[in-house]
């Protein structure tokens, strides 16, 4: 099946215009705020000089730059899992939740929030395990559920993995709905604003942990981008030329998992990125090949994870919009633009 070949000097072009995209929009997500600070001074406290104000520096290092840090690593961390998940089921709608992941993190903070907790509050207010109360109950239903994935993997197709992962969603979000119903006002509350996602609330200390998660599934993507690149051409032809499907499904399912579970926990379930930007970048690239992609796919994520901070943010105001709202918004119309411009959205997937 035919497939556009980018060039060789358009595609470096479009890596470095997305790398300076991504920088830029980087410095302007610790520039932009209710408090307004020269960009002076925000590079001044980067490199570690004394800023004018005390608060400044507070503002930036401990609020601003973690948010900024966070916002690229979900972008990353999203994209490429929805890249994966594309890629390994051959559907051009397959995201980074597709197998439950995120259903089973939401049943986690809702046994907590709905039958547990006591406070109203998102992370603080709960007081059951610290700030770590909601990241620890959505880690464990999230690998919960991935647990359940990877024990079946190996025994069943990749269709019927599929099915099986929209099960486990559909039972783990019946069990949400349950809590729900039972719930008081103030319970219910504070799951909602769970559910509506949010850069802002990882500190510096969850970064320890979050941060080697993102990392260690983005380095395992990056090695699986040669089996991606022949589970293109369908599983058959892939075992042809001595590929272990199995084994590389493993792989693929372990890595997008690791990554879509540990940026629901400390981030909510962010919507809408995973199963857009891969369209993004190879409708850019024009190009399946994920050497190219997966790169690509990390710096565009990042950057549409920031630009959607920013614009949830309402700049220069002190009201803040739910952040999957943001990306919903933004990011449907681009995505309906870039499918119907293809004629064939089968050779996204063509090797």
């Amino acid at each position: 099946m035919p497939t556009a070949v980018s060039s060789p000097n358009r595609q470096r072009w479009a890596m470095s215009l997305l790398l300076l995209a991504l920088l830029g929009a980087f410095l302007l997500s610790l520039f932009i705020g209710s408090v307004r600070i020269p960009l002076d001074e925000i590079l001044r406290i980067l490199v570690g000089g004394t800023a004018e104000r005390d608060t400044w520096a507070t503002i930036v290092l401990k609020f601003r730059l973690p948010k900024a840090v966070t916002a690229v690593l979900a972008g990353s961390a999203l994209s490429v899992s929805g890249l994966q998940m594309q890629t390994m089921f051959r559907n051009p709608l397959a995201g980074p939740f597709v197998l439950g992941i995120n259903s089973g993190a939401s049943l986690g903070v809702a046994l907590v929030v709905l039958a547990v907790g006591t406070g109203s509050t998102l992370l603080a207010g709960l007081g059951l395990l610290s700030d770590f109360g909601i990241v620890v109950a959505a880690s464990l239903g999230a690998g919960l559920v991935l647990f359940l994935v990877l024990a079946v993997a190996r025994r069943v197709e990749t269709m019927t993995l599929l099915i099986l992962g929209l099960m486990f969603g559909y039972a783990t979000s019946a069990l949400v709905s349950v809590l729900l119903y039972f719930s008081i006002a103030e319970r219910i509350q504070a799951y909602i604003a769970w559910t509506f996602g949010s850069f802002g609330g990882v500190t510096w200390r969850q970064m320890q942990v979050m941060a080697p998660a993102v990392l260690l599934g983005l380095t395992i993507a990056w090695l699986s981008a040669k089996p991606l690149n022949a589970l293109l051409l369908g599983e058959t032809y892939a075992q042809s030329l001595g590929l272990s499907v199995r084994r590389a499904r493993f792989t693929v399912l372990v890595s997008a998992s690791v990554m879509a579970g540990a940026i629901t926990a400390f981030c909510g379930p962010i919507g809408f990125v995973g199963v857009a930007v891969p369209h993004l970048c190879r409708s850019l690239f024009s190009t399946s090949n994920h050497r190219l992609l997966i790169p690509a796919t990390i710096l565009m994520g990042g950057i549409v994870a920031l630009l959607a901070d920013l614009l949830a943010q309402l700049p220069g105001s002190q009201t803040t919009l739910p952040l999957n709202a943001v990306t919903a918004l933004i990011g449907a119309p681009v995505v309906t633009w870039v499918i119907l411009r293809q004629r064939n959205l089968r050779s996204s997937f063509a090797g």
